[in-house]
């Protein structure tokens, strides 16, 4: 069996000698799901174990030079499984299919030595010729951090000096035999847009307060058709930055909220559940350190002081020793394990000629603007599907911006654009009639219409031609307190259904929190600041789900039983 799939059965089956994390596991569940339905129509990627192995084999064969004595790498599994995984996934071309990694692990744990080392096999052995790679941060010192470990890595192999030329006070590495050169680049030295790179890495996200490098290096891909941008990082303290955004969706696409067959992703974590006085979670996020006695060690030393002195320490051990956001106390809307047990093929022919209420969440400007269906399926059961707008010319600033794949969803229908090129404001008109168009398609029976004022008072003549119920919804945790928290629970309890295929809405709601006001009354909110995780869609199944309550108010049984009718 290659090593890849081993040590991936080994960790779901709970057979290896150490502990592993639930996302580590969910890495490792994504690999073997993913290997049975690999050569499909709806999958058409497939594993190369030839080209998996390769990876791992050069690896083995490089030298580490620091220290007091030169020795050769030896691959621990979980490196195995991140190596071959990122070269023997292939498309059905033949071309690598991931183009993005996202690889979250405890601090001295080989961050700057994985990225070193694809870098260097990519530079010389992947067969591109004359391509560019960057190692790359906000300040030089720190993109040069990579670099030297490619540097390192030609310098004490002989084979490899023969084949590279290093000038390293260009910071420049150039292979002799693909013509291939790696370069450290920094936000602060001028890096911009329009670097065509093969591979990038990007190393401590969290210290980049917005995607700016991000950016500049992915969006001058595209037209490649092998390409890789590394993220290896370790978590923060801060979530109003574009490593907690990355992060949050590397955890979707484990979860299965968030779907992007070209971005790999493993972390290595303590879980919410493991205590910080002991070595299970410290193991989870050290899987490196863990075997070296010495780092290990001092991550014991680390855990004593942190305890010790608590505060900042405190701090410092649980995201750079434990690897969790500190902030990660942050609960989730929903509850992600019943919302992807909830998915099913049920989609709006399934509810053609069905009774349902409306909720509109409009946009100012040219942000995300969405309508929310509810349907009542009987035996308390409900289904849910939303559809979202922007204007056309907001397209490619908000893929960028928001880090999210709005391009292949618009390709999916599950977004529609308004507007031309030069379109920059939604058009709300378009959108009503879009709805009336989807009433009359699936001969839907709308029982009324809830929306957020905002925006709104332009479209209320055409809201009335709909002949149904309407009604203000309130922005307030006060007035959305009922509908919140009847989704919030419905989904905890199996009862709300969703279209598997709308990963729209599943992302949406993987991006929603909870904030309460001082009655404990609540409404939903955006995790951490930032401005690209919207909610919008999750916004308008509320106020659709508030107009339900308003017309058809949840029965008080208590009220029954001491009244004359007991009918329900």
């Amino acid at each position: 069996m290659d090593p890849v799939t081993k040590h991936a059965e080994m960790v779901v089956a709970g057979r290896t000698d150490y502990p592993n994390g639930e996302l580590h596991i969910l890495a490792c569940k994504r690999h073997l799901e993913e290997l049975e339905k690999q050569r499909t129509d709806e999958f058409p990627y497939y594993f190369d174990e030839k080209a998996s192995k390769e990876i791992i084999s050069f690896a083995n064969d490089l030298t580490i030079s620091e220290g007091f004595e030169s020795r050769r790498v030896e691959l621990l599994p979980h490196q195995e499984f991140d190596f071959g995984s990122l070269f023997g996934w292939k498309n059905e071309k033949g071309y690598r299919r991931f183009r993005r990694s996202y690889i979250s692990i405890a601090r001295q744990n080989g961050k700057s030595f994985m990225n070193g080392l694809l870098g260097t096999y990519i530079a010389g052995f992947s067969g591109y010729k004359k391509g560019k790679l960057f190692t790359a941060a906000t300040k030089k010192k720190q993109a040069r951090i990579v670099w030297e470990e490619m540097k390192n890595f030609i310098e004490a192999d002989k084979d490899l000096s023969d084949m590279y030329r290093v000038q390293d006070w260009k910071s420049l590495v150039t292979s002799k035999v693909t013509g291939c050169t790696i370069e450290a680049l920094s936000k602060e030295g001028g890096l911009d847009e329009g670097f065509r790179s093969i591979f990038s890495s990007l190393d401590e996200l969290h210290q980049m307060r917005d995607n700016s490098v991000y950016s500049s290096l992915y969006r001058g891909t595209r037209a490649l058709a092998e390409t890789l941008l590394s993220m290896i990082s370790t978590r923060g303290k801060d979530a109003n930055t574009f490593a907690y955004d990355i992060d949050n969706m590397a955890v979707s696409i484990l979860e299965g909220i968030f779907l992007a067959d070209d971005f790999y992703v493993n972390i290595y974590c303590a879980d919410k559940d493991d205590k910080f006085s002991s070595d299970e979670g410290l193991i989870k996020a050290n899987p490196l350190a863990v075997k070296i006695p010495v780092i290990w060690e001092n991550v014991l030393a680390d855990r004593e002081s942190a305890f010790f002195m608590g505060g900042s320490e405190l701090r410092e051990f649980v995201t750079k020793s434990l690897n969790r956001w500190y902030e990660d106390s942050e609960d989730s809307y929903i509850d992600k394990e019943a919302w992807n047990a909830n998915a099913t093929d049920l989609n709006l022919e399934s509810m053609r000629g069905r009774e349902c209420f409306i909720g509109l969440d409009l946009s100012s400007g040219g942000d995300l603007t969405s309508i929310g269906f509810d349907f009542e399926l009987g035996n308390g059961e409900s289904f849910i599907e939303s559809h979202s707008f922007m204007p056309k010319g907001r397209l490619e600033e908000h893929i960028r911006e928001d880090l999210a794949p709005y391009d292949v969803w618009l390709s999916k229908e599950l977004l529609t654009v308004t507007g031309g090129e030069d379109a920059f404001i939604t058009d709300y008109l378009f959108i009503i009639n879009y709805l009336k168009q989807v009433i009359q398609d699936f001969e839907l029976k709308p029982l009324g219409i809830g929306y957020d004022r905002h925006n709104i008072s332009s479209l209320l003549p055409y809201l009335d031609d709909f002949g149904v119920p309407l009604m203000d919804i309130p922005q307030s945790a006060r007035f959305l307190n009922d509908a919140t928290q009847a989704i919030q629970l419905e989904i905890k309890s199996g009862k709300v259904k969703h279209n598997r295929r709308n990963e729209l809405l599943s992302w949406s709601f993987g991006n929603a929190t909870t904030e309460e006001n001082s009655f404990g009354e609540i409404k939903v909110s955006k995790k951490g600041k930032t401005r690209g995780r919207r909610i919008d869609p999750v916004d308008s199944i509320i106020n659709a789900r508030a107009m339900r309550l308003e017309l058809k108010p949840p029965v008080d049984l208590n009220e029954k039983i001491m009244s004359d009718d007991w009918s329900l």
